[in-house]
């Protein structure tokens, strides 16, 4: 019982300090980005917007952290609530001894051991009735002890799967208010992009994503997961970017890396960050098709490498997926998986 005991203790208090961390990543998850003055004129128009392009992109990442966060907290939460059930559920199991010992009025070993006295024959009788009573006592004592360390246990549960539950409320609401602030900054981005002559607009749009490439027809694939992933992700060229966009119409761009390589049977986090942290990092030197291409410090963006120097990624909003070069500005490594 002791085991049982202090493993719900440990678990609860792993709970809580689980709690406690994601609390503190998800605060101020959402960098807010600085005031920017009006343009003078257009180059420093396209300018400011090439800049904004990049802090969306961060944003977005930040979102993508924030929402993972978010789903270990409400895995957390779930996880407490049915170790919570589970310890109560035990507790329950004692309830009918309980109600046995509760029924038979035995609160101790005085009165019963007078009765023994006053009613016994014999002295061979009495030593038995002693002895049975004391046995009946310390199992009753027993009982009592397991089923408050039982009691015990399920409050503290309890207590876990209400913090942790509380935890996952109070950080997904703070992830919705930060998803309204991103999504009225990516307005307020394609509105003043539109303002721009369609030039202008190309020239921003290259700056930020690279120079669009036609996608190969006749490019080499690579055996397994990696030439399924390629093909699935030169299938989406064209297809509108858009903030957590995963497929099958819209993409960013760790949403159009993880629907790829799904297809392949391999399942990626939606963050460009989380699938940085997999695989085996390699250089730029290094990159063979089907490889993860990430950019700029913090890593905020992702590209699936399908090789002659290119990748196809989904970059920004107002830019949809498209094949580029690989040697885009704030190239950091790729990773290859498996």
């Amino acid at each position: 019982m002791q085991s049982t005991r202090t493993g719900t203790r440990r678990r609860s208090r792993a709970l809580l300090v689980l709690g406690s961390v994601l609390v503190a990543t998800a605060t101020g998850i959402l960098a807010p980005a600085p005031a920017a003055a009006d343009p003078a004129d257009a180059a420093e128009a396209r300018k400011l917007l090439q800049e904004t392009a990049q802090q969306l992109t961060v944003i977005d990442e930040q979102l993508h952290e924030a929402t993972l966060v978010v789903e270990a907290q409400q895995q957390a939460a779930a996880d407490a609530a049915a170790q919570a059930a589970a310890a109560q559920e035990e507790l329950d199991r004692y309830a009918p001894q309980i109600k046995a010992i509760a029924q038979t009025g035995f609160t101790g070993k005085s009165q019963s051991r007078v009765a023994a006295f006053l009613t016994s024959q014999s002295a061979d009788e009495l030593v038995q009735q002693m002895t049975t009573l004391d046995m009946i006592a310390l199992h009753t004592n027993a009982v009592v002890a397991q089923v408050d360390a039982v009691q015990d246990a399920a409050e503290q549960a309890q207590a876990a799967a209400d913090q942790a539950a509380a935890t996952a409320r109070a950080s997904l609401e703070q992830l919705q208010g930060q998803k309204a602030e991103a999504e009225q900054k990516a307005t307020a981005y394609q509105a003043d992009l539109a303002r721009l002559s369609a030039a202008e607009q190309a020239a921003v749009t290259t700056a930020v994503a690279g120079r669009a490439l036609s996608a190969p027809r006749d490019l080499p694939m690579p055996p397994g997961a990696a030439g399924e992933a390629i093909r699935v992700a030169l299938a989406q060229v064209g297809a509108p970017y858009q903030h957590a966009g995963s497929g099958p119409d819209v993409f960013d761009c760790s949403g159009l890396t993880s629907y790829a390589y799904a297809a392949a049977g391999i399942a990626l986090p939606h963050s460009s960050r989380a699938q940085s942290q997999l695989g085996t990092q390699v250089s730029r030197a290094e990159l063979q098709p089907g490889d993860l291409v990430f950019y700029y410090s913090p890593i905020s963006h992702v590209a699936l490498y399908i090789g002659d120097g290119m990748i196809v990624h989904a970059r920004t909003y107002g830019v949809p997926v498209s094949v580029t070069s690989v040697d885009q500005r704030g190239f950091r490594f790729g990773v290859r998986l498996g």
